[in-house]
């Protein structure tokens, strides 16, 4: 493996800053999110829980968000339902000392990539204690894409745009695999985080994949060492 040219390090937030891999599985903070957002579109929409949640996951399959969906079908708004559904209590996860060490270490130009709100990254990473390594200026979120998420190509190159990267010189890691094709196309080294998850492993087998990981942590160390030789 090749890092030396890496210039720039762009992750994805929910899966990849957080998950099994450190700790947090994924389903411990969207399962309070999944749950928020069924109750927004059950009070909004004036559906049963079990309705509510069938559209939920209709539109996330369909459209790659429910709030894209729901944008796209009920003119629900996005502001609305982004502060509805992120008002969840995180307060048991606690500082990643390991991920931000290498975090620091790691002579690379770091930005984050999601599908989520700036608000949810700020919340997220402030706990795992690495925010300062970012800040909102090095967060592309839903409300930068105009509400279209990823993997749309319009909506990758609005974030290379926002941030003033070049693909070639990024290393993309995602924990949902079918994220990662655009990436590929742009000229990115692509990383998949192994998971269980359904809709993350989609895809898994693709060769738009690059390299395939279980720990961030540990592959943060992998490339830091890798580019010092």
């Amino acid at each position: 493996m090749n890092f030396k040219n890496k210039k720039y390090l762009l992750l994805d937030l929910d899966g990849v800053c957080y998950g099994s891999h450190n700790g947090y599985p994924l389903d411990k903070v969207f399962g309070m999110i999944s749950n928020r957002m069924t109750l927004f579109i059950k009070e909004k929409l004036n559906l049963n829980d079990k309705e509510a949640k069938e559209l939920q996951t209709n539109y996330f399959y369909k459209y790659n968000t429910s709030l894209n969906g729901l944008m796209l079908n009920h003119n629900v708004i996005g502001e609305e339902f982004l502060k509805f559904v992120h008002d969840v209590d995180i307060s048991f996860m606690k500082e990643d000392k390991v991920m931000r060490n290498e975090l620091e270490q790691l002579n690379m130009e770091k930005f984050i990539f999601t599908n989520g709100s700036a608000e949810h990254a700020e919340n997220i990473l402030t706990h795992l204690g690495v925010y300062d390594l970012f800040g909102r200026e090095k967060v592309f979120d839903i409300q930068d894409a105009g509400y279209v998420p990823k993997p749309n190509a319009k909506t990758f190159d609005k974030m290379v745009n926002k941030f003033g990267i070049n693909p070639k010189e990024t290393i993309y890691i995602e924990d949902i695999a079918r994220n990662l094709g655009i990436g590929f196309e742009r000229g990115c080294t692509t990383v998949w985080l192994i998971n269980d998850e359904h809709f993350g492993k989609m895809d898994s087998d693709k060769d738009y994949i690059s390299h395939k990981i279980k720990n961030l942590s540990l592959f943060l160390k992998e490339i830091r060492l890798l580019k010092s030789k």
